[in-house]
């Protein structure tokens, strides 16, 4: 069977070298995110680099733990109705902000900084 053949070839999961090392990484990767969560502040503006989308500003809501996913996130809410939700998430409320203007990201994601609100002049229509 296949999981004979990687018993025998110490592959996958069954080479210890292998998991620990990769349990090493997470461990490094959750400690850098730590760090870069306690750096982000709530109320501060921020920008969002999430790789595969496009950059988004915003203000920090939320950081912290959440209940849906392990790890450190940072709640978001966007200048624009770029986000996923209202800040509630599984019926749990973090952050309070308009429908589809918020989201979640993780913290190394987010460059705080003096990142002013964009007018796009929307109000002359």
């Amino acid at each position: 069977s296949v999981r004979s053949f990687l018993k025998k070839q110490n592959l996958g999961r069954y080479n210890e070298e292998e998991v620990s090392k990769k349990k090493a990484e997470l461990n490094t990767r959750e400690e850098q995110q730590k760090a870069a969560a306690e750096a982000i502040s709530v109320g501060s503006r921020c920008k969002v680099e999430v790789p595969g989308q496009p950059t988004k500003l915003g203000t920090v809501m939320y950081v912290g733990t959440v209940e849906f996913k392990s790890g450190y996130w940072v709640g978001v809410n966007y200048d624009e109705p770029l986000g996923k939700h209202n800040g509630t998430v599984q019926g749990k409320q973090y952050f309070e902000c308009q429908d589809k203007y918020g989201a979640f990201v993780k913290p190394l994601s987010v460059t705080v900084g003096d990142f002013p609100e964009e007018d796009y002049g929307l109000d002359e229509i």
